[in-house]
Parts: C-alpha cells; structure tokens; sequence
C-alpha cells in the first residue's frame, strides 16, 4: 500500500477560495479513486495561503479490472453496426458470441482481466481532474492559458515516494516545491507527506488548518481569560484569519479610549470586517479599546502591533470625523437628497420609495394600533443614512446609522428603534423587529420592495435570487408569526401595488398579486420545514388556510408536530383515518349524493347518538373559539372523541341494507371528518 500526494503551489489565495477548493479537490479525486477501482484507507485535504494538498493513504500499487460482458448490436441489426461495435473495442468477429435477454438476442464479447499500475493512471488522469476544477473567481496571466484562483507556481505530486511526472499547461510535476513564499528561488524535495509535514513544523508553518484553527482559538482564550475581556463567537472571521495564515500567532492591541464614543458597531465594522481583528468585550457587554490580531509571525520587536494599531488609528479617526459632522446634518431636511438617489430602475428613487413606505406604513399602524404620524415620520426619514458619508464608508451599516442619527436629534426613541431595525431580519437566524413601530417599518419596506421587483418581473429563477427575495419574504413571514400578529397581506399587497401607480409606475406583470401572494406561502412553507414540521403537516395546515392566518397555520402545525407520535396524537389521527377510510371505501363506487348534515331522526342506535352528540360538541367548541385558541386544547378534544368513534365503528354496521339508512350513517362520518378538518386537512396527514 503506498501514498499519493499533490501540492499546489501558487501565489496567495483569498481566504473566500480556499475552503470550496479543499472540498472540491477532495471530491474529485474521490470521484478518480472510484471510477477506476482504486482503493484506498483514508484521504484528507488542507491549505494554506498559497498551498492545495490532497493525500490519499493506503493505495493500493495496482488495479486489477475484472472480465465483463460488453453488449452489442441485436442479432438483428444491420451488418455495418456490427461492424462498427467491432472497430470500436477493438476485437474481430471471432470474439463475439450470442445471448438471450430480456429484450431480445444479442452480440456479446468478454474483456480479459487486466492490471493497471496507479502510477500510470495517475499521471495519466490528475491532471484531467484539475483541469475540470472550478473556481468561483479564476484568472489567467502572462501568455498561458491556464484559468486558476492566483498563478500557479509548482506542482509537487508523489506516489509510493515516487515522483509523478506529467504536465498540467505550462508546469511540470515534480517531487520538489518552494519552502519560502517570500523567496521562491528556495526548493526542497520530498519523498512523502509525513516528511514534508515535519519539515514545514520546523519552520513554524502548520499545513494543516484545523490544527491551525485550534492554536488561535487556544491563544484566543488564553488572552482573553488573562485580560478578563470577552470575545464574541465569530465562526466566519475565525475560519478566514486560519485561511489567512500558516504562522498564526494572536497579539493583544488597543486603540485611543476616546473613540469609545463613536457607535460600537462603527469600532466592530472597522475591526471585524475591514481588518479582520477580533474586538473585545467587559462582563457587561461594553466594547473595550483592546482588540486581538492573527498575525501570520511573532512579533518580536512589536512592530506588528504598533503596525496594526496605527491603521485602526487612522481608521477610527475618520469614522468620528463622519460621525461628528453626519450627526449634526437634519435628518428632515436632507429626505429632498433622496431625489437625486435612485433606487431601481423602473421603481423611481428612494424619495419615491419613503413615500410609498409612509402610506403602507399608515395602513399598517391601523392595524398595530399605534400613531400613524410616528410611522409614517419613521419612514420619511428612515433612508436618509444612505447620503451620509459614514455609510458610505462602512454600507454595513445603513439603518442602523440611521437610528443613531435620529437619536443624537432628539427623535422619539420608538422612531430610533424602528429605523435602525428596518431591516431586520436579516437572515433565518437573525432576530426580528418586536416593537410595533419596527415592525411596521420593517415590513413596509419589505413588502414595497417585493412588490416593486415582482412588477417589474425581477422575480427569483429555481437557481438565482440576486436580489434576496426570498430573504425579504422570509423576514415578512418570520416577523408576522414570531410576533403572533396576522396582517391582511393581500391588501396590503394590493394596496402597495397601487401606490406605485399614483407615482405613475406600470407593472409588466399583471399577475405580479397572485405570484406574490403564493411566493409568501412558499415562504410560510420553507420557515415552517426549517422548525422542523414534518411536510405533510405543513401540507395538511396550509391547504385549508389563507396567508391572512398565517400566525394560525403555523401554530396549529406546530403544535400538531408536537404531538403526533404521542398517545394523544395517535388517537386523533386513528379516529380520523378509520372514518375517512370508511367513507372513502363506500363513496368510492356508489353515487351518492350525501348532504352536508345527517337526520338524527331515523338513528337505529345510541352509539349513532352519541357519536352525532360528540360531533356537535366538538362544532360547537371550534365555532366559539376565536384569534386566542388554545392548539393543544383543541386537539385533546379531538384526540377524546376516540372512544365514541371506535365504539360506534366496532358495533354499526355502516353497509346498512336500507339505502336511507346507509346514506345517513355516511353523511354522519362526513360530519365527523369535515369537523377535524375545522382544525388541519387531516386527509393530508400520513398515518404512519
């Protein structure tokens, strides 16, 4: 058993490249592997700025391919296909015999079996899977013709300590690779991994990058324990400074105490997402002036740190320049600068779009209850960051700039908080707005933006949502039920759509109310699966309710989710399918025209009236109930009715030979499964 081991040696490669290439070289060398019956124990993959590795351990030295029958023409075909399935393998007539299949008589040959070294597959097929690599950003340099993520320098490969030796467009492989990526005239040879591993230790430099993962989150807590100062959990940033580095050493900076006045999150953009260094937090959530860095050598002479500094220095000092000077600038006033921004072609500006934000948000303090003046203030004004100068040097940060600008003048802090949560949710874990002034900003904004983008039939594809629609729609959906608040959306839809044409936008898309109304319940559906409801619960719940209920649905789903395997679940849904089954089977061939009631009148037994005594208990308690009902109250009603079902079913006999008789009986197991349905389609529902 012998190795196979491949570097790929270029110029730095950016952190957002690297992880997607490890897994892809992995996959596709696992693909070779598999298609040519090449075995092997274990295989990994692991990068540095400028390295690509991939080692297979314990591959075998040879493929063995087995003898297999290779199917021809039919017997029946002409003459000239058998002569061309003849030239193709290579064989003469002699070689071929005849069998029966299932679809008819055949020509068959029988390949030998043959052994192949893996050296020569190898050499033949790597650089085959490397031309097939596919990098989210590629470039070509020079003369050559090779799209790569960064130049390319070196290819190491080896097998059995052996160099392989083939040519990928302008390189050769070969056993040897640079060992300094500063000084590329340094080359060393290597006959394995554990010996190229072991030799980059004694540099310092750690190939693998989960090792290089766990000593900075290890340097990470030892700093902060040692200081008393918190780190937040920042996975993204973590794995981008391990991409970043194969030297990792964690230094502690700090910046002047005094831009500890300007916004926390204007210090956190600067350090997290422009510089890469982890901000440090007090017990109390306060953010400090002492921050870390993931530098790629040890700071000997401290010159990293006194580096680093400086540029935060320079940094934050132009932020608390736009901080002081935007701050100062009336917020009311500057709205007329929205004119000259435009927002989307073919749905005007941003002062088009605040306006539009003002009426539906007007509609939506109806419904919240809240002063329409505020909301529609909020609006006005809610856009305004986006011509301040602190947003546009840190865009991160539109909205929430906007709510501290509207705190520093003196804004209500309803109108603050509504502002800088205009855009939340963010994502699928993000929090939501819970204020009612947030929530009708942010779903204002949300609801014109899908409007807009619908009508004007920039609508997501099955692959594409290049403007996050889906993400807006999910936010709407994820707002309205995490606040257990319903909105009439179709009117809101409607009323949004109209608004457009008084600023004298025409839709191309006429079916722009009905295409967005059933994207928000693909929306409901997806929210609801990742809460993990089971499909055909979702299905069973949205069937029968509109998206004006989506607060319901979603509650009756989950609580339905929540007891299904339980003893009370399992009786409802069994009362439930032993009727519907029942009922199913007698409508199935008889044409019955039942009605939507039963006469209790010509009942031949108790347990008729009993059932039909259960049933109009159960109407009665879904017709009282209202917006507050309790989900699990109503399915323990309905799990109960369990007993009066099933002794009605063990002793009535359904099939009754007296055709009135009959006909009431069914249109009494009608009622029955019509009243579950008040709750969910239980038809939907999969019993087992």
């Amino acid at each position: 058993m012998s190795e196979f081991f491949l570097e790929l040696f270029s110029e730095e490669i950016p952190s957002s490249l690297q992880k997607n290439l490890r897994q892809e070289l992995l996959n596709s060398f696992n693909k070779l592997f598999t298609e040519k019956f090449i075995s092997f124990k274990k295989n990994t993959s692991y990068s540095t700025p400028n390295r690509l590795i991939i080692v297979f351990e314990n591959v075998q030295k040879q493929v063995v391919l087995k003898s297999e029958e290779i199917k021809g023409p039919n017997i029946t075909a002409p003459e000239i296909a058998l002569e061309g399935f003849v030239r193709s393998n290579n064989i003469s007539k002699k070689d071929l015999f005849k069998k029966v299949t299932e679809k008819g008589e055949f020509y068959f040959f029988k390949t030998k079996s043959k052994k192949l070294d893996t050296q020569d597959l190898l050499e033949e097929f790597v650089p085959l899977v490397l031309q097939k690599i596919q990098w989210k950003k590629s470039m070509r340099w020079g003369d050559f013709e090779l799209n790569w993520g960064r130049p390319l320098k070196s290819i190491l490969a080896l097998f059995d300590k052996k160099k392989l030796t083939f040519n990928f467009h302008h390189l050769t492989s070969s056993n040897s690779t640079f060992i300094d990526k500063e000084y590329e005239e340094n080359k060393k040879t290597f006959i394995d991994f554990k010996e190229y591993s072991n030799f980059f230790k004694k540099l310092n430099i750690i190939i693998n990058h989960k090792q290089r993962k766990d000593l900075i989150e290890k340097k990470l807590n030892e700093i902060s324990n040692k200081k008393n100062i918190k780190i937040e959990s920042n996975p993204k940033l973590l794995d981008e400074v391990v991409d970043l580095t194969d030297q990792p050493n964690v230094i502690l900076c700090e910046f002047d105490r005094k831009f500890l006045n300007i916004p926390k999150e204007i210090l956190i953009i600067t350090m997290q997402y422009h510089q890469k260094y982890f901000p440090t937090f007090d017990k109390r959530g306060n953010i400090t002036n002492e921050f870390l860095v993931v530098t790629n050598k040890k700071d000997s002479k401290g010159f990293i740190k006194l580096g680093n500094e400086r540029v935060v220095e320079a940094r934050l000092s132009d932020a608390e320049f736009f901080w002081q000077k935007d701050k100062s600038q009336n917020l009311v006033k500057r709205v007329s600068r929205l004119k000259s921004m435009n927002y989307f072609k073919g749905l005007g500006t941003y002062f088009d779009k605040v306006q539009r934000m003002r009426k539906l948000g007007g509609m939506l303090s109806d419904e919240l209850l809240i002063s329409k003046d505020m909301v529609e203030l909020s609006a006005s004004i809610c856009k305004v960051d986006l011509v301040s100068e602190l947003v546009g040097e840190f865009p991160e940060l539109q909205g929430i700039m906007g709510g501290y600008f509207a705190e520093a003048q003196g804004f209500d802090k309803d109108i603050c908080k509504a502002i800088s949560e205009q855009y939340l949710p963010a994502g699928l874990n993000s929090k939501i707005p819970k204020k009612p002034y947030s929530i009708a900003l942010s779903l204002a904004d949300k609801i014109d933006t899908l409007v807009g983008f619908f009508g004007i039939n920039q609508k997501p594809t099955s692959s594409k949502d290049p403007f996050a629609l889906r993400r807006l729609a999910l936010g709407v959906i994820k707002t309205i039920v995490e606040n257990k608040k319903d909105f009439k959306i179709r009117d809101l839809i409607s009323y949004s759509s109209s608004l457009y044409m008084d600023q004298g936008f025409e839709f191309e898309n006429k079916s722009m109310q009905n295409e967005l109304v059933d994207f928000f319940m693909d929306r409901l559906k997806f929210y609801m699966k990742d809460e993990k409801i089971r499909h055909d619960i979702i299905q069973a719940s949205t069937s029968l309710g509109s998206l004006d209920q989506s607060v319901v649905i979603f509650g009756k789903a989950k609580t339905l989710n929540k007891i299904i395997n339980k003893p009370n679940g399992i009786d409802l849904i069994s009362s439930y399918k032993r009727a519907s089954s029942i009922l199913n089977s007698e409508l199935k061939d008889d044409k019955l025209d039942l009605s939507n009631t039963t006469d209790p009148g010509i009942f031949k037994t108790e347990l008729e009236k009993n059932l039909f005594k259960k049933i109009n208990e159960l109407r009665k308690y879904f017709q009282s109930i209202n917006k507050d009902e309790n989900f699990e109250q109503s399915l323990a009603n309905l799990a109960e009715s369990k007993k009066v079902v099933f002794d009605f079913f063990d002793n009535v006999i359904v099939n009754e030979e007296d055709p009135a008789i009959k006909k009431n009986r069914l249109e009494l197991i009608q009622m029955l499964c019509k009243t579950f349905d008040y709750y969910v389609n239980f038809s939907l529902i999969d019993s087992h």
